[in-house]
């Protein structure tokens, strides 16, 4: 697929602090699907089709990145776990220092006498993101667990990362 150019009503993106600019498109739906669409933005409450499809376009950017990018990338690691397997709070939290320029942040909750929520801010590339992800949630004892993107690219907030 080849990669095209924007546009020339193109704009160059908003100053920080500024509202950005929007460019208008068109959109071609078969009416079953508009009217899905129109169920789903009165049911969530967006404030027209527009955003809401941005909304739904902004989370498969998204994904796309987290598959193929290599950009700079935070997301938030949610694991549900239970102490019954010997180990499982120790080898995350060995998981968590062996990859400390990505961890950001942790916060744990026991749930119950064996059960535990934890969650994990990470930052860095998507890929490295998803390995740290793919490696904890198979931790023997994690019952659970879902790696979610939230922003594509913020400055690096972790004091460790290497340039």
């Amino acid at each position: 697929m080849e990669k095209k150019e924007p546009g020339p009503q193109s704009r160059p993106p908003a100053e920080p602090g500024r509202r950005a600019t929007v460019e208008r498109v068109s959109l071609s739906l078969p009416p079953r699907m508009l009217g899905d669409l129109d169920a789903m933005v009165a049911r969530r409450g967006f404030a027209s089709r527009s955003q809401a499809v941005a909304e739904m376009l902004h989370r498969l950017l998204i994904e796309e990145q987290t598959e193929f990018g290599e950009e700079v990338m935070v997301g938030t690691l949610t694991l549900f776990y239970g102490q019954l397997s010997t180990g499982v709070e120790q080898r995350i939290g060995d998981l968590q220092r062996a990859y400390i320029d990505e961890v950001i942040s942790s916060f744990h909750v026991h749930l119950n006498e064996s059960r535990t929520l934890e969650v994990l801010l990470l930052q860095g590339p998507a890929r490295k993101l998803q390995a740290i992800a793919d490696e904890m949630i198979t931790v023997r004892g994690v019952i659970s667990g879902r790696l979610q993107v939230v922003a594509a690219i913020i400055p690096q907030i972790h004091p460790f990362i290497r340039q």
